[in-house]
């Protein structure tokens, strides 16, 4: 995160807390424009040569593109339509953005009437991570809670507190496990996503847990583990039954439980891993 100065730091900047959609739209055109000045979307949407006019990317209509893909019309041209996008369109433009950015590397310089570059060699994976970069920085600019994640999709950022447990890298190599959680994360924290959304992304965080119960019953205590598994199958989670408690607030609740089920798996799953390490060294 980049340094805070004095006025934010103190909280008496007026937009410590972010600015405005409207602001950060204004600030998204600038920035489009110069990535695209930089050549970074040269090679799919194409560019403007002072001889040969409007050179055609390898998307020869990004309207049309930008259409079927994001299921809206009217974001293309994306400067002229910019001031016009709700939180939804910046945020899908984005993400289209992502999936045809890639960095120039290698090409010809057109001399004529100082036309520029016109660039020939790109990196797309260069170029996700400058966008990512650039886009991220102007997101923390904003007062929604919103990143890039490193696929190109938006995510809401994490609860503050939080943030080290998503950047921590699952400590197991059973890919059944690393796949639920990781579609569990993306599922919780992606844009738009609903309450059934989250509660399914709960509901794939309890299945990890019982998977793992066997396990779990050696690494804590019997009451601990008692009380886990009735969080799960007693709040409306997992299974439908009269007897299940419902009558709570959703989003804070959900939002609890998604967080501790997920710190509870690194936890057991850290305990489990030591534990096998003791038995192994044990046994030499």
């Amino acid at each position: 995160m980049a340094k805070q100065f004095y006025s934010v730091r103190t909280g008496k900047n007026k937009n410590a807390a972010g600015f405005p959609l409207e602001v950060i739209r204004d600030l998204f055109i600038r920035l489009f424009r110069d990535i695209r000045a930089e050549g970074y979307f040269n090679e799919y949407l194409g560019w403007y040569c002072v001889d040969q006019g409007d050179v055609p990317g390898l998307i020869l209509s990004p309207d049309l593109d930008m259409m079927l893909k994001l299921r809206k019309d009217g974001l293309w041209p994306i400067e002229e339509k910019c001031p016009f996008f709700t939180e939804d369109d910046l945020l899908d433009v984005i993400e289209y953005l992502f999936s045809v950015v890639s960095k120039p590397i290698d090409g010809t310089y057109h001399s004529f009437n100082d036309c520029g570059m016109h660039w020939e060699t790109f990196n797309k994976h260069e170029g996700e991570r400058v966008f990512r970069q650039k886009i991220n920085d102007l997101l923390d600019l904003y007062e929604g809670e919103f990143e890039l994640s490193e696929t190109g999709d938006v995510l809401h950022k994490a609860e503050q507190g939080f943030e080290a447990i998503f950047a921590a890298d699952t400590p197991t190599k059973d890919e059944n496990i690393r796949g639920r959680i990781d579609t569990a994360i993306a599922q919780y924290r992606r844009h738009g996503s609903s309450i059934d959304d989250r509660r399914q992304a709960v509901r794939d965080l309890a299945d990890v847990l019982e998977y793992l119960r066997p396990q779990v019953k050696t690494v804590i205590e019997h009451k601990d583990e008692s009380d886990l598994f009735n969080i799960a199958n007693n709040f409306g989670i997992r299974h439908h039954n009269e007897k299940q408690k419902t009558g709570y607030d959703a989003a804070v609740w959900l939002s609890w439980m998604f967080y501790f089920f997920l710190s509870t798996i690194h936890v057991v799953l850290r305990k489990i891993n030591r534990t096998n390490e003791q038995r192994g060294n044990s046994g030499k």
